[in-house]
């Protein structure tokens, strides 16, 4: 397990705020024994906190078309059919993940593809779990495009502590599944919007992880059939069937009692 990049400036001034916070207690209340074991003890406490909030994990990922992997670490806390307005525009199965401050916080590709739309809103800091933080809250909205033209949108939400969200793509960019597509600090909320027909195979309250956790099975594409038009023609009460459409025959009835005309001849 390593640091997170984007864990290397916040572990920095960790550091020396303890480093800071210890010597000033030295110095100036160095026989306050109970005083510096008190401050030792929070310091450690601070430390593996952050340590083990930018930490990075080193996973395996499998990679399949018709799989959409768990974008973040968390707990599934909405799985609904809502309409998504920003960029679908349509009925979509919306699944959110909830990312506590223990959680691994990377943010990962649920599917391999090009990013069809990228977009940054500033917004509020409504806790995570609230239903308008998911178009009030400051968020990302990514959308991207598998290989048999299936869009799969997500978001990263922040949260009432993360106030800070970032990114690693943009419009054209191609990613592959399970690869990092940002990062959010201290707790927030991802959202994924299903296409209808997908079979989600996680439930509200199921502990998952990015990368790993299987979030749902989209639908297999259906063939394009070719339907034969057969057309059918009445001649005498039968009927013929044909691959291409035919002309309708009228059959004209005579009369069989009518006498033969004889033909005159000229007489020279």
């Amino acid at each position: 397990m390593t640091i997170h990049k984007e864990g290397y400036t916040s572990l920095a001034i960790c550091i020396l705020f303890i480093f800071v916070l210890n010597a000033v207690i030295q110095f100036y209340y160095p026989e306050a024994h109970s005083l510096k074991w008190f401050v030792y003890v929070l310091s450690f406490l601070l430390f593996v906190i952050i340590l083990q909030f930018f930490r990075s994990p080193s996973i395996s990922i499998a990679q399949n078309e018709t799989h959409v992997l768990c974008p973040a670490d968390g707990k599934v806390v909405v799985i609904e059919e809502t309409t998504e307005t920003e960029y679908l525009k349509d009925k979509r199965i919306q699944v959110s993940v909830f990312m506590s401050p223990i959680n691994v916080h990377i943010n990962r590709n649920p599917i391999s593809g090009v990013v069809k739309y990228f977009k940054y809103h500033p917004g509020k800091y409504l806790v995570a779990w609230h239903p308008k933080s998911s178009t009030e809250n400051e968020r990302t909205t990514v959308v991207t495009e598998n290989s048999v033209g299936t869009q799969i949108l997500f978001r990263q939400i922040a949260g009432a502590l993360a106030r800070r969200i970032v990114w690693y793509v943009k419009e054209g960019d191609k990613v592959e599944q399970g690869d990092q597509f940002g990062f959010i600090k201290f707790g927030s909320r991802v959202d994924v919007y299903l296409p209808l027909g997908t079979e989600v195979k996680v439930a509200i309250g199921d502990v998952v992880k990015g990368g790993r956790t299987v979030l749902a099975e989209l639908a297999k594409e259906v063939p394009t059939k070719k339907i034969k038009v057969e057309t059918a023609v009445e001649v005498d009460q039968a009927f013929i069937a044909t691959d291409v459409p035919v002309k309708p025959v009228v059959v004209v009835e005579t009369d069989k009692k009518a006498p033969a005309r004889k033909a005159k001849k000229d007489i020279s």
